[in-house]
């Protein structure tokens, strides 16, 4: 078999790091559009009662009580100061991963404070009873940076390059699949429950309401599609789905044929059962969080595990064409 030769791999080099790029270019996208999202006025008004999902019922004892601790400091220090804190914060973390300036820093930062909403606005992605489906959207907010930083995610165009360049260890690629296959793990976990194997199509008939004619009739035909289906087959072959997606990730088992499905049935998912991210209201979505949907991060994500497994495998050419004794 004929090693490639040094132009076509550096000509490739190129365009990986353009496609590690754009990927990082719409999970800024979708930031930019929560930022917009929580200039709104509404978005403040009821910013101390969205952290109520912490003592939603179901919610342990020790996370109800963090949450009423969260609230009254938020309260205490001002509900006006603290969004604006956070839409500054925001608007730094947006602009970051849209121009790549001091991204490999600020990525970390961005890990943190979505891990902070995951465990106030988010509950933590509970209550895990009856119903549950997946660990809540801010989570996958925070391992999208931790992707970033993992994969060397700031590097889309040569005007923008910060900090190192290298191509990320082996490790941290394998890290970085890993911990999305748990992710996916936990989400089909919830999946082969049988509450939702019996009643996935109520699920998807609940993302109808208050969203706009267009989208509650596409998500009607699909739902007209399952159930002449069969509502229980479909619940399962989302279980199944979920699950090898999982596995794939897990064990970087048959991980390039997975990783293109896994971003098609993300944004099936995202465009289903999440309504696009709706509705929208004043100030916030129909997401828990506040968040423009949780599928359409995951699909980024695999995007981003798609060029840098390409990355990878191209240092891995490159170092045998080195190796090459000339002729």
């Amino acid at each position: 078999m004929r090693t490639p030769s040094l132009p076509y791999l550096l000509d490739n080099r190129t365009r990986i790091e353009w496609a590690l790029g754009l990927a990082r270019l719409l999970f800024g996208a979708v930031c930019l559009v929560n930022l917009l999202l929580h200039l709104d006025p509404a978005y403040r008004e009821h910013f101390v009662a969205m952290i109520a999902a912490d003592w939603a019922p179901g919610q342990p004892v020790w996370l109800m009580a963090y949450g009423h601790a969260m609230a009254a400091l938020v309260t205490n220090l001002g509900v006006g100061i603290v969004v604006s804190m956070m839409v500054a914060l925001e608007a730094l973390l947006a602009f970051s991963l849209l121009s790549g300036w001091q991204l490999h820093r600020l990525a970390w930062v961005g890990v943190f404070y979505n891990l902070w909403l995951w465990s106030t606005v988010g509950g933590l992605g509970g209550p895990y009873i009856t119903g549950a489906t997946d660990p809540g959207t801010a989570i996958v907010y925070a391992l999208g940076f931790a992707l970033v930083l993992l994969t060397h995610g700031w590097r889309p165009l040569a005007a923008f390059r910060n900090g190192p360049v290298t191509v990320p260890a082996r490790w941290k690629f394998t890290l970085a699949r890993v911990l999305f296959g748990l992710l996916w793990a936990f989400d089909a976990y919830w999946k082969w429950q049988p509450e939702f194997l019996h009643g996935a199509g109520s699920y998807l008939a609940g993302s109808m309401v208050g969203q706009p004619h267009w989208v509650a009739a596409y998500i009607g035909f699909v739902l007209h599609v399952i159930q002449q289906v069969g509502v229980e087959r479909f619940a399962v072959f989302t279980a199944l789905a979920e699950s090898a997606l999982a596995l794939s990730l897990i064990t970087g088992v048959l991980i390039d044929l997975a990783m293109p499905l896994g971003v098609l049935y993300s944004l099936a998912i995202w465009s289903t059962a999440e309504g696009m991210g709706g509705p929208y209201g004043a100030g916030f979505t129909g997401n828990k969080g506040d968040v423009l949907g949780t599928a359409s991060i995951y699909a980024i994500v695999f995007l981003l595990l798609i060029a840098a497994r390409a990355e990878r495998r191209l240092a891995s050419a490159r170092a045998d064409a080195h190796c090459i004794t000339p002729q």
